[in-house]
């Protein structure tokens, strides 16, 4: 990385889940796993909960396949420098760049994601809703603990992996510094996403989450998602099974999001998207931070 040339940057966030924003339409900044936790270390550096590369899909060899249906790539990053299939939240939230900075408008538009092509709709009133596809519920008993207790939960992915447990309080979810332990190992292989959730009225749950990589975050756009599956399963209101669309209204410390799960299985999620800076990361300093 060049220790002469500025490199720009932004910081946003969707409810509260931030996110370095670094364009870089041509691919041509090298972002190290060391790079991006470097970034993200809310001490040392810009601090997020993850970072937003933004590339062109003709230039990003994961993404030249999705390219004639969207132009832009989302290379999200954990906070720790790990690479994640997608990112509900970051979804919104690089949309929000990509308007910020006039690649595009109001109205729909296609994103392209290593959980696949993302459809987008940027409303007036400034939400932004995302298609997060449909949701896989894998066989199998999982268990989640924190401590003494342990819950059964709800096996959800949607694009990455989800254990969503209810809960009588959130309290009870403790800390969430470090990942909660599951069982059994082999229904997770690569980490997973751990969802407490509790009921706060008809339709309406709030929760909290360790994020694989980043431990609690204000919010997760996908876990979002999974909650909402998994309430309307436990509810009875599966729309593949009533036919008709649910809708939750789901509160994360960081906000509120609404998920709604279409009869076909797929579900959008709404929620606001902010970008709250932009400037100029000093290269020689990420440089000696990565060393």
């Amino acid at each position: 990385m060049s220790t002469r040339t500025p490199i720009a940057f932004l910081k946003g966030h969707g409810t509260e889940n931030d996110f370095v924003i670094v364009p870089d339409p041509d691919n041509v900044i090298d972002l190290s796993p060391a790079a991006v936790a470097a970034l993200c270390d809310r001490r040392a550096g810009i601090g997020g909960d993850g970072l937003l590369h933004v590339v062109r899909s003709a230039a990003h060899p994961e993404a030249k396949d999705m390219a004639a249906e969207a132009e832009w790539f989302m290379d999200y990053r954990n906070g720790d420098g790990s690479i994640a299939e997608m990112c509900g939240n970051g979804v919104r939230v690089f949309a929000r760049y990509l308007q910020h900075a006039g690649h595009t408008t109001e109205g729909d538009l296609a994103i392209a994601t290593r959980g696949g092509v993302k459809t987008v709709h940027i409303a007036k009133d400034g939400d932004v809703t995302v298609g997060m596809g449909k949701a896989r519920l894998p066989e199998g008993h999982v268990t989640v603990s924190v401590g003494e207790r342990t819950w059964p939960a709800r096996n959800v992915n949607m694009g990455n992996p989800h254990a969503v447990a209810f809960v009588d309080d959130l309290a009870h979810a403790g800390d969430l510094y470090s990942p909660p332990p599951f069982s059994p190992a082999s229904a997770y292989p690569d980490g997973v996403n751990v969802e407490f959730v509790v009921d706060r009225g008809p339709r309406h749950v709030a929760l909290r989450v360790h994020e694989r990589g980043s431990g609690e975050t204000r919010s997760c756009g996908t876990g979002a998602c999974a909650v909402a599956v998994a309430t309307a399963r436990r509810d009875g209101t599966d729309p593949a099974v009533t036919g008709a669309p649910a809708t939750y209204t789901v509160d994360v410390p960081g906000g509120t999001l609404v998920i709604t799960e279409r009869p076909d299985g797929e579900i959008e999620m709404t929620g606001p998207a902010v970008i709250v800076a932009e400037g100029e990361l000093d290269a020689d300093w990420l440089e000696t931070a990565v060393r």
